[in-house]
């Protein structure tokens, strides 16, 4: 089996610590370097596109939400664990770009909705396509067998810790 950077550094740890139990950091070492690698290769589909990566997760979280394709200013905050504050950047900012547009519950004055207009449909949903075709890329070392059993053991992992 081929080696990576992680492996040096467990046989490291083994030979200057063996009495402490490292084994954890083949994982969460792994994950975090994967993380790292994995942004990039996201980000050039999404630039593509004319859009980040934050771009992308507000609009694809309206499209996900169905017709009518809205959601309170706080369901979407909630929704992506950030601040009401950073959200309300962040909707300002594809406001601005004719993404998305505000506007008022119809039974609630309060609560302002945020709406995916025509233009931000178009442009989710072809970078959804893109998007889905390169994660597939991304993962095609690993058949699909692999692929279901590491969701399922990553999922299990997320489900513990949130």
């Amino acid at each position: 089996m081929t080696q990576d950077h992680v492996d040096e550094v467990i046989a490291q740890w083994q030979r200057e610590r063996p009495e402490v139990d490292v084994s954890g950091m083949e994982i969460i070492g792994r994950l975090a370097r994967l993380g790292k690698a994995i942004g990039p290769l996201l980000d050039t589909t999404f630039s593509h596109h004319n859009l980040e990566a934050w771009e992308f997760d507000v609009l694809a979280t309206l499209r996900r939400s169905g017709n009518p394709y809205q959601l309170s200013a706080s369901q979407l905050f909630k929704s992506m664990m950030i601040t009401s504050g950073t959200m309300t950047n962040r909707i300002d900012r594809l406001e601005k770009r004719g993404l998305t547009k505000r506007t008022k519950h119809p039974t609630d004055g309060r609560v302002v909705l945020v709406e995916l207009t025509p233009t931000g449909m178009d442009k989710v949903d072809a970078t959804l396509a893109d998007h889905a075709i390169n994660e597939s890329a991304i993962l095609e070392s690993l058949n699909k067998r692999d692929q279901q059993q590491l969701a399922r053991l990553l999922r299990k992992l997320l489900v513990s810790l949130e």
